[in-house]
């Protein structure tokens, strides 16, 4: 079988790569000499990404699988063979409500992005990842993942399937040297996701967004809430040669929180 010589080699894709999570994935991984191709609905984002690090990008959504076709071709066109996908793009309309006021295309816009694009991704890149021996995929999902939370079935209900997903495709690449594993992130400070989620709350509760963060602060075990910087670095970890032996696991990273 062969392997990517060194990290230094390796071409890595990743979804979600104009803020957030998928930022400071696509940031580490250059800063580490990994050969990067973010994509992301929003030009400006991804032009800022690009001066800040050599970093090949591509604006377009991926919530069709067109558009998932579109990222698969420019990526292997560009860089060649993937070695590495990170699965960072994610959506949470902010429209739910209790699952009998849910509007009903909530569930359908949440999955498109959630699950849908990872799955079609996966499909695309994962063969060829089996055939030269080697590759590493690494969804994002959520605390929401795992437990449930009011007002959020589509979301909680598209962070379950990710999980899900990520452990079918485990067994489905692990005899080829494939790994598929997932990080589950709580509350973390510097997505725009999170950051709308507090505003909203905010303005509801007629205080802060900083003051609406301090409540989360203070119930984390920990007294904080995670940053993007510190899922990253368990990200860069995941598709390492490092942890060939993890495969099939959801790795929470929230400071001891449930949620």
């Amino acid at each position: 079988m062969s392997t990517p010589e060194s990290d230094q080699q390796r071409r890595v894709l990743v979804t979600g790569a104009g803020r957030g999570i998928g930022r400071a994935t696509a940031l580490r991984l250059a800063a580490c000499g990994a050969r990067v191709f973010g994509v992301s609905r929003t030009a400006a984002e991804l032009d800022s990404l690009a001066r800040e690090g050599p970093i090949e990008v591509l604006a377009t959504s991926i919530a069709d699988r067109a558009g998932c076709r579109e990222v698969v071709a420019e990526a292997t066109a560009r860089l060649g063979a993937i070695d590495a996908v990170v699965h960072c793009a994610g959506v949470d309309t902010h429209r739910e409500r209790a699952i009998w006021e849910q509007d009903e295309d909530v569930l359908q816009d949440t999955m498109s992005v959630n699950v849908s694009a990872p799955f079609e991704l996966t499909r695309l890149l994962a063969g060829p990842m089996t055939e030269r021996g080697w590759g590493r995929i690494v969804m994002v999902s959520s605390t929401a993942g795992l437990v449930g939370g009011t007002a959020s079935s589509a979301y909680c209900a598209s962070k379950h399937a990710v999980v899900g997903l990520m452990r079918a495709v485990a067994l489905d690449v692990a005899p080829y040297g494939v790994t598929c594993n997932a990080v589950l992130p709580g509350w973390v400070r510097g997505t725009g996701m999170s950051d709308e989620t507090m505003r909203i709350a905010a303005e509801r509760d007629q205080i802060t967004p900083d003051e609406a963060w301090a409540r989360i602060e203070a119930s984390s075990p920990a007294g904080r809430v995670t940053y993007p910087d510190e899922v990253a670095a368990t990200i860069a970890f995941l598709i390492s040669d490092e942890a060939g032996a993890i495969n099939g696991e959801a790795v929470r990273i929230a400071l001891g929180s449930l949620w």
